[in-house]
């Protein structure tokens, strides 16, 4: 398995001297540079770099500047998808967001993530674990979503929350880690 193979099926690799994943994050981080500083009036430019920048996306999104992902292939949005300012995807896995998917600004979604065993952290060793959002969500401000959680649908997760943890569909969770405060037998 090379690199790339073992950050897609979540296993350790070293995505610090691979020549494949730097070239492939460079190009995203020279794409999104581009995005960034195309003037905000300029929608149509930018949802058609945003186009090129994501691997999948549906029809009615915005995606405020600035924004920052690794790979950007690795992403998929479905419709009617907004984000506010400063949206951080760190993709080396997969991330998948649903339709009506709201994010505030300053959150992050991160599946990247080290061992916690010292030598392999230090030999530049991390993995990538997917992170899938359903439909209907909304995030507040500064929330992170960690390496491998699952959100359900019609949920919404509050400012300044840390999700290191599944949240089932129709509730509202928040914290640091994230719980459940509230759940709904219908939304």
């Amino acid at each position: 398995m090379n690199e790339k193979e073992k950050m897609l099926a979540g296993e350790l690799y070293d995505a610090n001297y691979n020549e494949c994943l730097m070239k492939e994050r460079i190009i995203a981080k020279d794409k999104c540079f581009e995005y960034n500083n195309l003037k905000p009036s300029n929608l149509e430019n930018r949802i058609e770099l945003m186009k090129e920048i994501l691997g999948s996306t549906k029809e009615n999104f915005l995606i405020e500047q600035p924004f920052i992902c690794d790979y950007g292939y690795n992403i998929e949005i479905g419709k009617n998808f907004y984000s506010n300012h400063n949206l951080i995807i760190l993709d080396g896995n997969k991330v998948e967001f649903g339709d009506n998917v709201f994010i505030g600004p300053n959150c992050g979604f991160y599946t990247a993530g080290h061992p916690l065993d010292v030598e392999s952290r230090n030999k530049g060793l991390e993995y990538a674990r997917p992170i899938k959002v359903g439909n209907n969500v909304w995030f507040d401000g500064n929330v992170v979503v960690l390496p491998g959680v699952k959100i359900g649908n019609n949920v919404v997760i509050g400012a300044g929350s840390v999700v290191n943890k599944d949240i089932p569909s129709n509730t509202v969770a928040v914290g640091n880690p994230c719980k459940v405060k509230k759940q709904f037998n219908k939304y």
